[in-house]
């Protein structure tokens, strides 16, 4: 068996967040909307696309924020998405730690930590 790949990354929300996550991820990010299948839309939450891989919010009933665990978005103008989170209110941390790499973390609606990385 050989893994072929990512196919998603799953972060808790709260019920009732699907707006304000829907806000942040196809908003302030720009990622498109996947239609959750029928069966599963019951459930709430929302899923959203980062190109051959998807971020999936699911909701958990005693939902706690990921302070450190956290899913890595590459994109090709890191200072421009930084700029967008700051307009939206977003904190924008940047992080020096890792030599040659452009990367800062912020907080989606729900206190889950998400890091935007230089492509």
């Amino acid at each position: 068996m050989t893994a072929l790949g990512l196919h998603h990354v799953q972060v808790a929300c709260p019920a009732g967040s699907e707006d304000a996550l829907r806000g942040f991820y196809a908003g302030v990010l720009g990622l498109p909307e996947v239609e959750k299948p029928e069966a599963l839309r019951a459930r709430g939450g929302c899923w959203f696309q980062v190109g051959e891989a998807q971020i999936h919010c699911g909701v958990e009933a005693d939902f706690r924020p990921a302070l450190k665990a956290h899913p890595c978005l590459l994109v090709d103008d890191v200072d421009a998405l930084a700029a967008a989170v700051a307009e939206s209110g977003g904190d924008v941390r940047w992080d020096e730690q890792i030599v040659g790499v452009r990367r800062f973390h912020t907080d989606d609606p729900v206190g889950n930590r998400i890091e935007i990385q230089q492509a």
